[in-house]
């Protein structure tokens, strides 16, 4: 008969032994879903509660929620948020409804759009399920023009967002509580051809408290879209059918991409959002470059700012946005763009324009999946960074623009400033101090490339 404790030490041993030769991994699955598992059905209650600005943040917001199919039209209730239990008189607002069918079956999903707000005020809101209400949260609607502000910017999320996004969600909030603002490159979620609701419970999941307290607006990435009728004369990008009734979005882009084209003014910021894959991929580009010129000639605020999925200047090899580059960048570069945040190439890499310094052309990644930076990247970026979870945080008055991208762990990686005269002419700094040192490792000498970890 076995002794148990000689037994015990000879499977340590063997653990330890595998450990020591750097035994691989097992793959680990794009969600923590177990196959045929139900766990993001819609309940009676509701959940994915996320909240984003309107056109003008300082007087209005939208709603978006989800929960089982009701019989009746859901509501949300408001009112300025005070120390008493008792929310006093309540704002009713009736949401409307859109079904979705998925995998995990049949889900409502309600927009409630709140206008006539006071500035920089403290509202409380809950929104109404089957079998009951959520619990209230709080939203501060966008102060003045002068006001400072902090925002957050994440790149592509996509995959093993629960997993692995979300350390990285934390890490943002926890470096800039203050935030009130959160911007999203695209590809939220891997997606597909419905097949998707588990990756879209999870990227909400990620996202926890900050998506219904913090004003949210997301670019649309390519895999916000679906090959249609795939591998035949007739395949098409299709946008998936997530994208449209997961957020309550301004509403006020460009007819041809009108679900994924939008622009917003918070406090010193006018952000316009764009749609690289319709873009490149429906023939939208000169429509888009039209819409955004007058948007961009319009905007009276200090800080212009627009995120595009599709980097204008690629990072990886064999990318084409020749299109974008053709038809957007010309507009960005007239006005004078400060910052456009892009993502797709899952690397980090920031260079300026081509006859300018602004705008600034910045690409990131909040996600694990991890490409290799082409060398024309190398040759014209700087910082770049491969192997490597990031996340931005800016921070903007009328007389700067202060940007910081960190890492998953919160190491100051790149930073700079921007600071307007009074004349409205703006100077470029770079900031050095307090960053980790990029290690330009040769690949031979690195897992994966990676810019902070040699082998020694």
């Amino acid at each position: 008969m076995p002794v148990p404790g000689k037994s015990w030490l000879l499977v340590v041993a063997m653990v330890g032994a595998a450990g020591a030769v750097g035994a691989a991994p097992a793959a680990e699955p794009n969600t923590q879903v177990p196959s045929g598992s139900r766990h993001y059905a819609a309940g009676d209650l509701p959940d994915r509660i996320v909240a984003s600005p309107a056109q003008d943040a300082s007087t209005g917001f939208s709603v978006a929620w989800r929960t089982s199919p009701l019989a009746t039209e859901a509501e949300l209730e408001l009112a300025i948020a005070g120390d008493s239990p008792d929310m006093g008189e309540l704002r009713r607002i009736t949401a409307g409804n859109r079904l979705l069918q998925t995998e995990n079956g049949p889900s409502q999903h309600h927009r409630a759009d709140i206008d006539g707000l006071q500035p920089d005020t403290l509202y409380a809101y809950r929104v109404q399920g089957k079998g009951g209400w959520s619990a209230w949260t709080h939203f501060r609607t966008a102060g003045a023009v002068s006001q400072p502000l902090t925002l957050l910017y994440f790149g592509d999320t996509q995959n093993k967002n629960l997993s692995h996004v979300s350390r990285v969600i934390r890490q943002g909030w926890q470096s800039a509580p203050e935030a009130r603002l959160v911007l999203f490159a695209g590809d939220l979620v891997s997606g597909g051809d419905g097949e998707d609701d588990n990756e879209w419970g999870e990227w909400f999941a990620a996202g926890g408290g900050l998506l219904p307290g913090t004003a949210i607006a997301p670019a649309a990435g390519n895999h916000e879209y679906f090959e249609e009728f795939e591998d035949t004369p007739q395949e098409r990008r299709v946008l998936g059918a997530h994208w449209p009734v997961s957020f309550a979005l301004p509403g006020n882009g460009v007819a041809a991409a009108a679900s994924t084209t939008y622009w917003f003014d918070y406090q010193g910021a006018r952000v316009v959002v764009l749609d690289g894959t319709s873009a490149l991929d429906l023939g939208t580009a000169t429509a888009q470059a039209r819409w955004l010129e007058g948007v961009l000639a319009a905007s009276t605020r200090p800080w212009n700012i627009v995120v595009v999925h599709q980097p204008l200047y690629p990072l990886r090899a064999e990318r084409d946005t020749s299109v974008l580059a053709g038809q957007i960048r010309p507009v960005l570069q007239h006005h004078k763009v400060d910052l456009v945040l892009q993502g797709h190439d899952h690397t980090y890499g920031r260079r300026a324009g081509d006859d300018a310094v602004l705008p600034q052309y910045i690409s990131s990644v909040a996600g694990p999946k991890q490409y290799r930076l082409s060398p024309q990247a190398r040759a014209t970026m700087r910082p770049v960074a491969e192997d490597t979870q990031l996340f931005q945080v800016l921070r903007l008055d009328g007389q700067q623009l202060s940007y910081e991208a960190r890492t998953a762990t919160g190491r100051l990686y790149d930073a700079f400033r921007i600071t307007r005269a009074a004349d409205g002419s703006k100077q470029f700094d770079e900031v050095t101090e307090g960053r980790i040192p990029q290690r330009d490792c040769p690949r031979a000498a690195s897992p994966k490339g990676r810019a902070d970890r040699c082998w020694e």
